[in-house]
């Protein structure tokens, strides 16, 4: 009996995925357990509708990350934090305060766990800090650092 399965199935696959399997295993344990449907023509079309609507859906957000990173190269955000002689802050800029402040200055919405700094900045100058909306689209952003 071909089936659909509806979630993931140890030792069979995927949610989304057609397969074939026993009558037995199919009508005592997938399908009144809700994990399979059985793949008739009907939900074989509904399936193909489900993935185009993903993809399309997918590329629209990959489409929106990109035009996001570009925006997001041209940004240079500027802090001022006291400093003492040999250019060392007292204080530090995080990510949070990043994302803060893209938030705050050109209302941009970032997640403060995809803005990478490795450790908080503590020096004056100019920073390049990475930001990875998505694992293949990926922005910089310089970050000035100034004494008050």
């Amino acid at each position: 009996m071909r089936v659909i399965l509806r979630r993931e199935v140890r030792g069979l696959g995927r949610p989304g995925e057609v397969k074939d399997v026993a009558d037995g295993y199919a009508q005592n344990f997938l399908l009144p357990r809700g994990l399979a449907i059985e793949a008739t023509a009907g939900e074989l079309k509904h399936l193909a509708q489900e993935r185009e609507a993903s993809k399309v859906k997918k590329d629209r957000a990959h489409a929106d990350a990109e035009q996001l990173a570009a925006r997001l190269s041209t940004l240079t955000l500027v802090f001022r934090l006291k400093a003492g002689g040999q250019g060392k802050t007292f204080g530090s800029v995080t990510n949070k305060d990043i994302a803060e402040a893209l938030q705050r200055e050109h209302g941009v919405s970032v997640d403060r766990a995809k803005i990478h700094v490795p450790e908080p900045l503590r020096s004056l100058g100019p920073h390049a800090v990475e930001i990875r909306l998505l694992p293949d689209v990926r922005a910089k952003v310089t970050v000035a650092v100034e004494p008050a």
